[in-house]
């Protein structure tokens, strides 16, 4: 018997672990169905070539074949270890924009405007280096600070991108986010800071949280309409089951946590009896509203400059890794992401609409973290907002069967309309001075694609996931079927049952989900311990728009 019991031991579920226990007053057990996080590839930001591919550390989901990306199925990899994805993805650190948040709030979601987030993000955040502390936090447990790597390549591709309406920004995670410059990740001294690093270790030395491993899930345990308990299965195949006093918190990500509330009972009632589940509530919006950021990428030979494909292999690699563990510069302490581009397809917007993630290096085709044999750069491409949305679903009552899965990938008319001015523009950098005197040529998509319609093949051909998987138990108000959980993150119908993790975006912000996740999780203590938010942040009047400030 626990007070709480939190389900996933990934971003947001450490961060919980952490303020939960906090006060010392509750015991707190954490289910993970993954192993410790002891990989030594974790620490390393890139390892994720290894850990990515690794079944023993991620969740292989693939989704649907969809005629949209031509009948193409997608490898999703999620986290599944200690930390969740956050020990093995990129670590890139991007909050996203004002009216994302705001969105949120306008939509019944009452407390979560970005006034309001603000301090949240702030608490969970260690920033090092520049940046307006009205919006960055200095005192947080999550070191963030931008990689020490010279590159000619990341500095043409700013100087490009600016001569190409979009200017140069030290810090898309204050004031404005539209620009180009360096990504910020969570790592220091080019070691990967994960969330279990960050919070859940330093959580578990005070002696009143409980962390389970190779622990899986299976059943969430409703009685008279409130969350008793969770059944799970330990590494042998036994059974074992944990209760709760005081309520249990999902926080298994955007594919497991509406699996698992449907192996409950809780979801789309027609669903849930043509697999033989007894419907406990109705809620259709469970495992719905499922969205990701789609990314093709162009790929280009360099010449006159120094790509990281050069740098992996033989004598340089083993220069590289003795760098990295003295703790200087190294290729093996970057993100899969050096510099960005936040953009606007359309000059007449408010704000930026699609992403550029460029980086000096190149990727085989259809190969995850495999370098090419030439030296290359590459630079991703995906909408910020997309409005494509899909679903999981369970197709049986066994844990063991993995849920259909499809974000429905380009299935909006606006998604493929942005993509491929997105696209179209990312090349045009490329063309441009000083970044077309590295550019040899171009791989992909080559020279031949031009029409609109060759653009949106190559993307469909090509494009894979972010991901950034998000809203599969969308917040919202009580009276919104569509919704699993309310403001206050409870689900709806069920006492003492939360969740919190990204399926609970009702709209993917204009970032990558990492630094979104964590501020769901800080937001998530306060609501389920009763405590006051802090105040809201007063923010200036937006006369600062990014469409005034990048003309100015």
């Amino acid at each position: 018997m626990f007070d709480y019991v939190i389900v996933g031991g990934g971003s947001a579920a450490s961060v919980l672990a952490a303020r939960l226990s906090e006060s010392g007053e509750h015991k707190i057990c954490v289910l993970e169905a993954g192993p410790p996080d002891r990989n030594p590839y974790i620490r390393m930001p890139a390892g994720f070539i290894k850990t990515l591919s690794d079944p023993k550390l991620t969740w292989q989901f693939d989704t649907e074949p969809s005629p949209h990306i031509g009948g193409r199925s997608i490898r999703l990899a999620q986290g599944r270890t200690l930390g969740g994805s956050s020990a093995i993805n990129g670590g890139v650190y991007v909050r996203g924009q004002r009216a994302d948040f705001d969105q949120w709030a306008q939509r019944g979601n009452r407390g979560w405007s970005y006034a309001e987030l603000l301090p949240y993000f702030r608490r969970t955040e260690h920033r090092i280096g520049p940046g307006d502390d009205f919006y960055r936090g200095r005192a947080g447990a999550l070191p963030v600070s931008t990689p020490r790597w010279d590159s000619d390549l990341c500095d043409a591709f700013i100087a490009s991108a600016a001569a190409n309406a979009i200017p140069a920004n030290d810090d898309y995670n204050g004031a404005v986010q539209e620009g180009a410059g360096r990504y910020q990740s969570a790592t220091l001294n080019g070691r990967r800071h994960s969330a279990a690093f960050a919070f859940l270790h330093p959580a578990r030395r005070g002696g009143n949280v409980e962390v389970r491993t190779h622990a899986q899930a299976v059943r969430i345990r409703i009685e008279e309409g409130r969350a008793r308990g969770v059944d799970y299965v330990r590494r042998d195949g036994s059974p074992a089951t944990v209760d709760a006093r005081l309520g249990i918190v999902v926080a298994a990500g955007a594919l497991n946590s509406p699996k698992l509330l449907q192996l409950s009972g809780i979801g789309p009632a027609d669903l849930l009896r043509s697999c033989g589940v007894p419907v406990v509530v109705d809620r259709p919006g469970v495992g719905g509203n499922l969205h990701d950021h789609f990314s093709p990428r162009l790929v280009y030979r360099v010449r006159g400059a120094a790509t990281l494909n050069s740098r992996v292999k033989g004598l340089p690699l083993a220069v590289e890794a003795l760098r990295w563990l003295l703790g200087r510069p190294s290729v093996l302490g970057l993100s899969p992401a050096l510099a960005h581009g936040f953009g606007r397809s359309d000059p007449a917007l408010d704000a930026p609409d699609f992403t550029l993630v460029f980086m000096p290096a190149s990727y085989k085709a259809g190969r995850v973290g495999m370098l090419d044999d030439f030296p290359g750069m590459t630079c991703g491409v995906w909408q910020m907002r997309p409005e494509s949305r899909g679903h999981v679903s369970i197709h049986s009552a066994d844990w063991r069967e993995a849920p259909a899965v499809d974000p429905a990938y380009l299935s909006a008319e606006s998604d493929r309309r942005v993509l491929v001015k997105a696209l179209k523009r990312a090349r045009t950098i490329f063309r441009t001075a000083p970044l077309d005197g590295f550019a040899d040529s171009e791989i992909l998509p080559g020279e031949k694609v031009e029409s609109d319609e060759a653009w949106l093949e190559f993307a469909r051909d090509y494009g894979s996931t972010s991901y950034h998987l998000v809203g599969s138990c969308a917040m919202g108000p009580p009276g919104d079927r569509t919704a699993v959980v309310g403001p206050d993150l409870r689900v709806h119908g069920i006492d003492c049952l939360w969740v919190a993790d990204s399926s609970i975006i009702p709209s993917i912000p204009s970032a990558n989900t990492y630094a979104a996740v964590l501020m769901i999780g800080e937001k998530a203590a306060d609501l389920i311990l009763g405590r006051a938010p802090p105040p809201a942040a007063i923010l200036p009047e937006p006369a600062g728009s990014a469409r005034r400030v990048a003309a100015s």
